[in-house]
C-alpha cells in the first residue's frame, strides 16, 4: 500500500489522483496491502506469493497486457524487481495454476538503461529508435506534460531528486520494452 513512511492511506489516495490525470477510473485501481510485501526499497518479496496474487488478478479482471519492470527494476528497487520476477515466473514456470490464465495475456517489459542514458531525457529518443526493442513509445510534449501532472498527483514522494527526475529522465519523454 505505500507505507514505507506511514504514509499508505495517503499514497493510495495520491494514486488514486494519478490514475485519474492518466483517464484510469478508480474502479480500475487495485491496491494490494499484504503484510508479507511491505513497500520497502530493500526488501525482495516472495515471488511464489506475488505470483499467486498477480495471476489471480489478471484473471479476476481478464486482463490481456501486463506492462512491468525489467530484471534491473529501472531504479534497482527491490521491489520492483520482485514484480518482474513473480511476473516472470507466474507467465514462464507457474505449475499451480492452468496455462489458461495466461493465455492471451501478454507482458511487456520496461528496459532499464544506463545511468547516463537514463537522464537525458528527449536527447535518447535517437538512441533509443537505433537499438532493438519490441515496442517504443515516444510520448508527444502533451503527453510528457499529462504524465508529469501525475507524478505530481504523488506529493508525498516528491523529493528533491524526483523533481530532477521530471525535468530529465528519458521514461517522461521514451520507453522502450521487450516482450517477456
Amino acid at each position: 500500500s505505500g507505507n514505507y513512511y506511514n504514509q499508505g492511506e495517503i499514497r493510495k489516495k495520491e494514486l488514486e489522483q494519478s490514475c485519474c490525470v492518466l483517464g484510469i477510473p478508480a474502479s480500475d485501481v487495485t491496491v494490494i496491502d499484504h503484510r508479507d510485501l511491505p513497500d520497502n526499497p530493500a526488501v525482495e518479496w516472495d515471488t511464489h506469493l506475488l505470483a499467486t496474487i498477480v495471476l489471480k488478478h489478471i484473471e479476476a479482471k481478464n486482463i490481456n497486457l501486463v506492462v512491468t519492470f525489467d530484471a534491473g527494476g529501472v531504479s534497482g528497487h527491490a521491489n520492483h524487481i520482485s514484480l518482474y520476477a513473480a511476473v516472470r515466473y507466474s507467465f514462464c514456470c507457474f505449475e499451480i495454476i492452468p496455462l489458461f490464465v495466461c493465455a492471451g495475456c501478454r507482458v511487456l517489459v520496461l528496459e532499464s538503461v544506463n545511468l547516463l542514458r537514463k537522464y537525458i531525457s528527449f536527447v535518447d529518443v535517437p538512441i533509443s529508435c537505433l537499438l532493438p526493442r519490441d515496442t517504443l513509445f515516444i510520448l508527444t510534449e502533451e503527453e510528457t506534460e499529462q504524465a508529469k501532472r501525475a507524478m505530481r498527483c504523488h506529493r508525498s514522494q516528491l523529493l528533491w531528486f524526483r523533481h530532477l527526475y521530471m525535468l530529465f529522465s528519458r521514461y517522461m519523454v521514451v520507453n522502450s520494452l521487450r516482450l517477456l
